[in-house]
């Protein structure tokens, strides 16, 4: 099933290799941007505050871009919003020919990103949903997880590398991934923005008002929320820690990559996972492994076994993952797509926004391990908190089928070779 959308759907595969090569760049920008500004001398909090700026400027302007993205032309936004990012990225090498980059330039570059990231994101959503037959949805997200995945454990390495030869390749090939993508979203083929239902609501918040009336995955988002805060703290305090014990970037860069062979074997597992497990006992046994791994950091961080514990950590989030994926797109009506697929993204990332700077401060005020502790409290008690509610989550994996379109939705062929909407 993998292979067979991929195979079969011209479109879906250009925006496939759009997504893995601009999702490399920015993995490989990552790692840098923290090292980059310890490297220019700034502090813990600094490290962590330009992914803090990136994150919080995505999600002010997420709901917004939800509103747009479903009354314009998807291609076109993704096409604007891909240039946008690879002129960002590439003033930070531009700037460095005359001397070393500002803290300041790392701010603006990472707030303008995020914002250009907030437009794309629900685009490229509602364009899968466009371009891909139902049928062929769960393969399609199932590529999108093993995409994830991928990236993970080769974007740090690699990241890392590039730094160690020099510290601004890695923002070079990032800027040049978000110009391959714009290339290969140049020539997808779109159908027509269809007109939502008559007397429809309009409003930026049509997506959060749809999500309230949908009760379990509700509760499921607002509990990934509050672990994804964790997690959204997990990259930058390993980091720190790491690089206070005198790492190198190449050295960091192979550590924080296992979580990317952890989202493989997950991927893979994801179907077999899904189909046996509750959706309770998905999401449980994420927060408890978070506990007991966080846990166990505090008392022992040597990198081979912070290698191994990250791949054990990250095999149950593709499955999780694929089961809101699910629910989202079979029960979403077509004209609150991007807004739905906006305000899911903002409940998932809100508090994990959060995450990086709070990440340096615990480290710079408590250290290390007590700063590993705070973090297993957290999450443990997000566990128990959860227990209950999420038991009337059980049946989320069994999505009712996509809501049927309305009369105006233009019939499409993914695999159609005309000219493109324009």
């Amino acid at each position: 099933m993998l292979a067979g959308v991929l195979r079969t759907n011209k479109d879906y595969r250009k925006s496939f290799l759009a997504d893995v090569v601009s999702n490399f760049g920015s993995a490989l920008s990552t790692l840098a941007y923290p090292l980059l500004v310890l490297g220019l001398g700034g502090n813990a909090v600094q490290a962590g505050s330009v992914a803090t700026v990136s994150l919080a400027t995505r999600l002010g302007f997420r709901l917004p871009a939800g509103t747009l993205i479903d009354r314009w032309n998807r291609r076109r936004v993704m096409l604007a919003t891909d240039l946008v990012r690879f002129l960002a990225l590439a003033s930070i090498p531009l700037v460095a020919l005359w001397g070393p980059p500002h803290y300041a330039q790392l701010l603006a570059v990472a707030a303008v990103e995020g914002l250009a990231t907030a437009m794309f994101g629900p685009a490229n959503t509602v364009l899968i949903r466009d371009i891909v037959d139902p049928a062929d949805l769960p393969g399609a997200l199932g590529l999108g997880q093993a995409v994830l995945a991928a990236v993970n454990l080769a974007g740090p390495a690699t990241g890392g590398a590039l730094y160690a030869a020099d510290r601004m390749l890695p923002f070079i090939v990032d800027a040049l991934s978000y110009a391959v993508s714009a290339l290969l979203v140049w020539r997808i083929t779109v159908p027509p923005t269809a007109p939502g239902p008559r007397g429809e609501d309009r409003g930026v918040t049509a997506g959060l008002r749809w999500l309230l009336g949908q009760r379990e995955l509700f509760t499921v988002l607002a509990y990934a929320a509050a672990i994804n805060l964790v997690s959204a703290a997990l990259d930058v305090t390993v980091i720190l820690e790491l690089r206070g014990a005198g790492l190198s970037g190449s050295a960091i860069g192979p550590v924080l990559s296992c979580a990317g062979v952890g989202g493989i074997i997950g991927s893979l597992l994801a179907p077999w996972l899904v189909e046996r497990l509750s959706v309770p006992a998905i999401l449980l046994g994420i927060g408890a492994g978070w506990t007991a791994v966080l846990a166990v950091f505090a008392v022992d961080f040597r990198p081979a076994l912070v290698a191994v514990l990250l791949t054990l950590l990250m095999t149950l989030s593709p499955a999780a993952g694929v089961v809101v994926g699910q629910a989202m797109f079979g029960r979403t009506p077509r004209h609150l797509m991007g807004r739905v697929s906006a305000t899911i993204s903002l409940l998932l990332n809100g508090l994990a926004a959060l995450g990086p700077v709070a990440a340096g401060s615990l480290f710079q005020a408590l250290g290390g391990s007590r700063a590993w502790v705070v973090l297993a409290v957290l999450t443990g008690a997000v566990t128990v908190g959860g227990w209950i509610p999420l038991q009337a989550t059980r049946r989320l994996a069994a999505a009712g089928p996509e809501p049927a379109p309305d009369p105006a939705v233009v019939a499409h062929s993914a695999d159609s070779e005309e000219a493109k909407d324009d």
